[in-house]
């Protein structure tokens, strides 16, 4: 039933804000805006070696109103040093949710909660690279 990863929507009250620290972050623009003039309600981002998108939504759209505290399922994205992104996010201004945990041998995950209120995970996936090499 589930085939794949699509697109991972966070939300953000300020959606030019947002844009900008994940573009500090992952070191890429938006490669899609919508309005594509004025102030966007929506950008995108292609991400990683399967080019997944990364959707940032303003938050007058969520189907549900933010409760105040960061929640809801953790997405993963693999990176290879999970202490240095940890570490990278922090200094970009995310609040630590999660520090690095090994969960076995060659998975250590973490994660943040980003200047928005979205909890953000990193991992360290074996399985990741053994799908990516084949």
């Amino acid at each position: 039933m589930l085939r794949g990863l699509t697109t991972v929507s966070f939300y953000a009250d300020d959606v030019t804000a947002a844009a900008r620290w994940y573009t500090a972050l992952l070191g890429v623009a938006p490669y899609f805006t919508r309005p594509a003039e004025g102030t966007p309600a929506y950008v995108e981002f292609r991400v990683g070696d399967q080019q997944h998108e990364l959707g940032i939504i303003d938050r007058r759209f969520a189907p549900v109103p933010r409760s105040g505290q960061a929640g809801g399922a953790v997405v993963y994205w693999h990176v290879d040093d999970v202490e240095a992104a940890y570490d990278r996010l922090l200094s970009l201004g995310a609040t630590g949710y999660e520090k690095p945990v090994e969960r076995g041998p060659g998975f250590v995950t973490a994660s943040v909660v980003d200047p928005f209120g979205n909890v953000l995970g990193v991992m360290y996936n074996r399985h990741y690279l053994a799908m990516a090499a084949g």
